[in-house]
């Protein structure tokens, strides 16, 4: 079973931004652009049905559109850096929908997320490189910014447990409409897209 997350899509104007931010840094794995996303609710694995139970139970969101900016540059580490980010707005709409999602999944009696919320686009998983080098990359970039986009709807994601950064496969899709609820994926979209309906 793969593991699930929900997430936001990046335009594909915005993963370019983003792409030409990678390369100065040794001792990392770069995130492939096309796997560039927002997660708002890691899920992990789980069983075919626990997975209806999600896919119907995040089916009764009623969310307006979210207005999205990149703000600068961030890293993630605990005592050595692990992951390098584009800091993500973290706005009362967006924080909202996040919150909204980890009570839905809590509700199902799914472990609580330990950790506070922070959005982010990861761009890179660092492998060896030191604290040092990071500092120095921060500096270098971290003046970084996008336009802000507007996400329409929010995703159900897969990936497989054995790699890390993708490739993510979109499993359902949620619109941010208030009127709602999930309208699929076009035919042949995702492996196993439909298997939790």
């Amino acid at each position: 079973m793969p593991r699930l997350f929900t997430g936001l899509e990046i335009p594909a104007q915005t993963g370019l931004m983003l792409s030409l931010l990678r390369g100065g840094l040794r001792g990392v794995r770069w995130i492939d652009p096309e796997n560039y996303h927002i997660t708002l609710r890691f899920i992990g694995d789980i069983d075919d049905r626990m997975a209806d139970e999600v896919v119907d139970a995040l089916d009764r969101v009623r969310r307006d559109p979210v207005e999205i900016r990149l703000t600068g540059l961030g890293a993630f580490a605990n005592g050595k850096p692990h992951a390098v980010f584009a800091r993500v707005e973290p706005t009362p709409e967006l924080m909202e929908l996040q919150g909204e999602q980890e009570r839905i999944l809590q509700r199902l009696r799914l472990p609580a997320e330990r950790r506070k919320y922070v959005p982010h686009v990861t761009l890179a998983r660092c492998r060896t490189c030191s604290n040092q080098d990071v500092a120095r990359w921060l500096a270098e970039h971290g003046d970084f910014y996008s336009q802000t986009f507007t996400a329409t709807r929010f995703v159900l994601f897969s990936s497989r447990a054995s790699v890390g950064g993708g490739p993510y496969l979109a499993e359902e899709v949620y619109p941010l409409d208030r009127k709602g609820g999930g309208y699929g994926l076009p035919e042949g979209t995702a492996q196993f897209a439909g298997q939790y309906r």
